[in-house]
């Protein structure tokens, strides 16, 4: 499933930036590994909780890398460094919930709202991972957990860069009512 995530990735060069896909494949690799150790038994809580949460940021530098891809340039292109890392470096958390949340959502296509919609449940279930001591998470969930962030990386990436680059807009830039 990485291989195939990579090849999808970086088959069309308006896609993820070489350091993009590197980022979000070793991320998910490390989600799968913590989640599915190969011993036998239930694997630690913490080793899910673990997976949850580095599920959860595979999505969140996929996104950031997308923003920063697509208001910048992408690896090879003609950009500032500078300005990349720091497009990369705004995106923040809850302004990307509550945007993901909101009702404008429903202008963007289907690729992008899923996306959302997987990225608002994994960041609560990182921050319950994170968070609540208490909280189980059984593997099964867990992995498919992680089946559903590649999944939705994978649609969002077939979105017309037109779309990523309007989504990346909404993200990061200040919204005025008028």
């Amino acid at each position: 499933p990485n291989d195939r995530l990579h090849k999808e990735l970086e088959a069309d060069p308006e896609r993820l930036s070489n350091a993009g896909i590197r980022s979000v494949r070793n991320l998910i690799a490390t989600a799968r590994a913590l989640a599915d150790t190969g011993r036998r038994g239930r694997p630690r809580q913490t080793d899910l909780r673990r997976a949850v949460s580095t599920a959860y940021y595979a999505l969140f530098h996929c996104l950031a890398a997308c923003c920063a891809d697509m208001l910048v340039g992408s690896s090879g292109a003609d950009r500032s460094a500078t300005a990349w890392e720091r497009t990369y470096r705004a995106l923040e958390h809850g302004v990307a919930r509550r945007r993901c949340r909101s009702y404008a959502i429903k202008e963007f296509p289907d690729g992008v709202r899923q996306f959302a919609s997987v990225f608002l449940d994994l960041q609560e279930k990182r921050h319950r991972a994170d968070y609540a001591p208490a909280g189980n998470f059984p593997k099964r969930i867990v992995l498919q957990d992680i089946s559903d962030v590649v999944a939705a990386i994978t649609r969002f990436q077939q979105v017309p860069a037109k779309d990523r680059r309007a989504f990346a807009v909404y993200l990061l830039l200040n919204l005025r009512n008028n």
